[in-house]
């Protein structure tokens, strides 16, 4: 009798894919980071060589990068799951589906909400959705006082830069233009087909802030470039400024928060943070 039920609670299980992963692959940083954050750190058995936040999964076996992977290292490890986004080469993600390993691909976040949706759906993969709505709501919350204060704010033109030869910006297909949104300002490459740009387009727009996200980037090379041009109300403004790509670009609900306290930090100098953050 007692095989019987085991028999039909493991259907169960399978039917209604509630299933205990506890052996983890992570292909990305921001998953690995978003994993740590979610206390499910012990069942993350490997990671990328790019996943260095926190430093402790700097200690964790290596399959790759977050492009390229080994498969065969992968299938040696015996995961149950693998957590991957789309900057992983398909023919891999579907290497590993076609030998029978699960694996979740989650797509490039375009905003808050969507970060957290997708925070939430990572949480119910390791069976964390208390923690997961706990860190949402401090997020929401943090996020709610940013809006509430900057709404009444000068409205400030912004240029967001992520990338050099080509200029490289973002538009509104991208979680970063919420940063832009949330403070009262306009991101003036918004409405851009593609995010590649000019330093033309710039200059006729003549942003209030030019906000380099150091991904790469000899950022003080950069800001020197810009500081040729004695015209730009960013340059008057003392506004060129960087931001921690590792902070922008791991997008989960507590990062977006506290990147979004670094944008209004440029965007708007002349509140004082950590008074209306404590109100």
């Amino acid at each position: 009798m007692k095989k019987i039920i085991l028999v039909f609670f493991v259907i169960f299980l399978l039917i209604f894919e509630i299933v205990p992963y506890n052996r983890i692959i992570s292909i990305s940083p921001a998953l690995t980071e978003a994993i740590y954050l979610l206390d499910s750190q012990d069942k993350l058995i490997a990671n990328t060589t790019y996943c260095i936040r926190p430093d402790e999964a700097k200690k964790k076996e290596k399959i790759g990068n977050l492009v390229d992977i080994n498969i065969e290292k992968i299938i040696y490890l015996k995961p149950d799951l693998v957590l991957t986004t789309v900057m992983t080469k398909k023919e891999k993600i579907y290497k590993l589906i076609n030998i029978g390993i699960k694996v979740e691909v989650f797509p490039e976040p375009k905003t808050f909400s969507e970060i957290c949706k997708q925070f939430r759906n990572l949480a119910g993969l390791v069976d964390k959705y208390d923690l997961a709505d706990y860190i949402i709501r401090k997020s929401i919350e943090k996020v709610e006082k940013v809006k509430n204060k900057t709404k009444s704010l000068k409205y400030n033109k912004i240029f967001v830069e992520i990338g050099i030869n080509p200029l490289f910006t973002i538009t509104k297909e991208s979680y970063i233009n919420d940063f832009i949104k949330f403070n009262n300002g306009m991101n003036i490459a918004i409405n851009a087909k593609s995010g590649i740009y000019s330093r033309e387009k710039v200059l006729i727009s003549n942003p209030d802030a030019i906000i380099i996200i150091d991904m790469g980037i000899d950022t003080i090379s950069e800001i020197n470039e810009w500081n040729k041009y004695k015209n730009l109300n960013a340059l008057k403004n003392d506004r060129i400024k960087t931001v921690d790509s590792y902070l922008v670009c791991s997008p989960n609900p507590q990062t977006f928060a506290d990147a979004l306290i670094e944008f209004t930090k440029i965007i708007h100098p002349e509140i004082i943070i950590d008074e209306f953050l404590n109100e």
